[in-house]
C-alpha cells in the first residue's frame, strides 16, 4: 500500500511538472504564433504594396503639382490623395519629405502650429527599399510614432525643380486601432482553439508516456520496500537492461553488501561466543589449579613436607604466569584491532635479532626435547621495521611451532634475502596444517589442537602476527601438509637510505 502511494505522488508530480511545461510551451507557441503572423502579413503587405508611393506619382502629379506657384505644398491635392487612398485602405498615412527626410506635408499630422518643431523620416531605408525596387521586407520610421516603425512603400519625385519623397505607411494608427481591438478576440481563439486542443492530446500522451517510463523505477521503489521489510534476497531483475540501469546495479550491490556485512557480522559474533568459551575455560584451569594449590596450602600447611610445599607454590607460580599471558595477549590484540599502537620504524640488522631470540629460546627448546636450529646467509642488510614488533611476530611464530613440534623434532629459523626483501622462515616437522585449517589460522580465537600436552591459549598468537605485518604492509604465507610440518614465510623492506 505504501509503494503504491509513492508510485502515485511521484507520477502525479511527474505529471503536474508536465503540465506546467505544456503550458509555458503553449503559451510560447501562442506567442511565437502571433508574432511571425504580424511578421508575414506586413512582409505580405509591404510588397503587395510596393508600387503604390510610384503610382501616386504617376497617376496625381502628371496633371495637378504638389506644390504651388509660390512654392508651398498644395494641401488640397494631398487631402484628395489622402481621402482617396484612405477609402481603398483606412491604414495608409501619406507624407511628403524633402530630399533631406523632413516631412513637409502629411493630412494626418497637425501642421497650423509654426513653434512645433518639424518631423522627420530616416532615409537610410527609404533610399534601400527604393535600391531593391521594394522587393524587401524593411522597416521606417513611424512619423506618429518614433518607438514603432512600420512597413512603408516609397518613391522619389522630382517635379518642376522640387526633389523629394513620397513616402506612405502601409500600417498606420488607424490599423493600430483595429488590430488592438481585434488582438484580444484573437488571441483567445488562437488559445482556446489550437493550443487547448493541442495540449489535450499532449497531456493525455504524455500521462501515459510518463506511467511507461517510470515503470522501472516503479519496480525498484517496490524492490527496495521489499527489502528494507526483511527480503535481504530481493534484487533487481536484469538491473542492467533497464532505464535506470545505474541505481538499479548500484542498488544490487548495495544489497549484495548488506549481506556479506551480515554474513561477517554473524561469523563475528560466533568467534565472539568461541573467545567467550575459549576464554573461560582457558581462565578457569589456572584459576582453578591456583584456587586449588593454594587451598590446599591453607588447610593442609602443617602435615606438607617442604618439597610438597615448593612443588604447590611452582604449580601456583606457573598458572599464574599462564594467566599472565593469555591477558597479556588479549590486551594486545585488542590494542592492535583498534589501531592503538603505530609502528616505530627504523633500520636494524634483523641477523642480530634472529640471533639474540634463537639463544634466548635454546634452553625453552632443550626442556621439550626439541632441536632449534638457525640458518642466514651472509651480508644479510639492514630491514626497515618496527624490530620490538617484528621481534614479536618471531616470538609468536617459534612459540606456535614449539606448541606444535613433539619431542625429537627440529624447529628452524631460516633469515635469506634479495634485492628488495628480507624473508624470514619458521620451519618445523610438526604434525603440519591441513589446507581447511589453513583458511582460518590466523583468524583471532582459533587455534588448532595441540599434539603436545601445552594447548593453552585462546588462539591469538597467530592472530597477533598478522595484525603487526598488516601495519608494515606486509604479508605472512603458510605452507604446509598435514604430517610433513609447517613453516611461516614474510618479508620485511631492504632498508635504503
Amino acid at each position: 500500500m505504501k509503494t503504491k502511494t509513492i508510485s502515485n505522488r511521484l507520477y502525479w508530480k511527474l505529471s503536474l511538472t508536465f503540465l506546467v511545461i505544456l503550458l509555458m510551451v503553449g503559451l510560447a507557441y501562442v506567442s511565437t504564433t502571433a508574432y511571425f503572423s504580424n511578421k508575414f502579413f506586413e512582409e505580405t503587405t509591404q510588397l503587395l504594396h510596393a508600387k503604390v508611393a510610384n503610382h501616386l506619382i504617376e497617376e496625381k502629379f502628371q496633371n495637378a503639382s504638389p506644390f504651388l506657384e509660390d512654392g508651398s505644398v498644395n494641401k488640397p491635392l494631398f487631402g484628395d490623395i489622402m481621402h482617396d487612398m484612405m477609402a481603398v485602405n483606412r491604414g495608409i498615412e501619406v507624407y511628403l519629405l524633402d530630399n533631406e527626410g523632413t516631412i513637409l506635408y502629411s493630412v494626418v499630422l497637425n501642421h497650423d502650429e509654426p513653434e512645433a518643431p518639424k518631423k522627420s523620416v530616416d532615409l537610410k531605408p527609404v533610399k534601400q527599399f527604393i535600391e531593391k525596387d521594394g522587393k524587401i521586407y524593411l522597416l521606417g520610421d513611424n512619423p506618429r510614432n518614433e518607438h514603432e516603425p512600420k512597413i512603408f512603400s516609397a518613391a522619389r519625385f522630382d517635379h518642376e525643380g522640387h526633389r523629394g519623397y513620397i513616402y506612405i505607411v502601409l500600417a498606420g494608427e488607424q490599423f493600430d486601432v483595429v488590430a488592438s481591438s481585434l488582438s484580444g478576440s484573437y488571441f483567445m481563439k488562437l488559445g482556446t482553439g489550437s493550443m487547448v486542443l493541442t495540449l489535450f492530446f499532449a497531456l493525455v500522451i504524455g500521462l501515459i508516456a510518463i506511467w511507461y517510463l517510470t515503470a522501472n523505477l516503479r519496480s525498484v521503489i517496490d524492490t527496495v520496500i521489499r527489502f528494507k521489510e526483511g527480503d535481504t534476497m530481493a534484487r533487481i531483475s536484469n538491473a542492467e537492461k533497464t532505464d535506470l540501469a545505474e541505481l538499479a546495479m548500484t542498488f544490487n550491490q548495495m544489497a549484495d553488501t548488506i549481506n556479506d556485512n551480515m554474513d561477517k557480522l554473524k561469523a563475528h559474533d560466533k568467534l565472539r561466543q568461541e573467545l567467550v568459551s575459549n576464554v573461560s575455560h582457558d581462565l578457569r584451569t589456572p584459576l582453578a589449579i591456583i584456587h586449588g594449590y593454594t587451598e590446599t596450602l591453607i588447610i593442609k600447611d602443617k602435615e606438607l613436607t617442604e618439597q610438597e610445599r615448593m612443588q604447590y607454590l611452582n604449580n601456583i607460580n606457573s598458572s599464574t604466569e599462564k594467566l599472565g599471558t593469555l591477558v597479556a595477549q588479549l590486551f594486545e590484540y585488542s590494542k592492535l584491532e583498534a589501531k592503538q599502537i603505530e609502528p616505530q620504524k627504523e633500520p636494524f640488522l634483523i641477523s642480530e635479532l634472529a640471533m639474540d631470540l634463537y639463544y634466548k629460546y635454546q634452553i625453552l627448546a632443550k626442556e621439550k626435547s626439541i632441536e632449534l636450529k638457525i640458518e642466514m646467509e651472509e651480508g644479510l642488510p639492514l630491514v626497515f621495521a618496527d624490530i620490538a614488533l617484528v621481534e614479536r611476530v618471531i616470538q609468536n611464530l617459534i612459540d606456535n611451532a614449539l606448541k606444535f613440534t613433539p619431542e625429537g623434532g627440529t624447529i628452524s629459523l631460516i633469515l635469506s634475502h634479495n634485492e628488495n626483501d628480507v624473508e624470514v622462515t619458521v620451519k618445523d616437522t610438526g604434525m603440519g596444517i591441513s589446507e581447511q585449517e589453513q583458511t582460518y589460522i590466523f583468524e583471532r580465537y582459533r587455534k588448532a589442537k595441540s599434539p603436545t600436552k601445552e594447548n593453552f591459549g585462546a588462539g591469538l598468537g597467530l592472530a597477533i602476527v598478522k595484525k603487526i605485518l598488516d601495519i608494515h604492509n606486509a604479508s605472512i604465507k603458510v605452507i604446509s601438509k598435514p604430517n610433513h610440518g609447517a613453516a611461516f614465510q614474510f618479508a620485511l623492506p631492504v632498508y635504503s637510505s
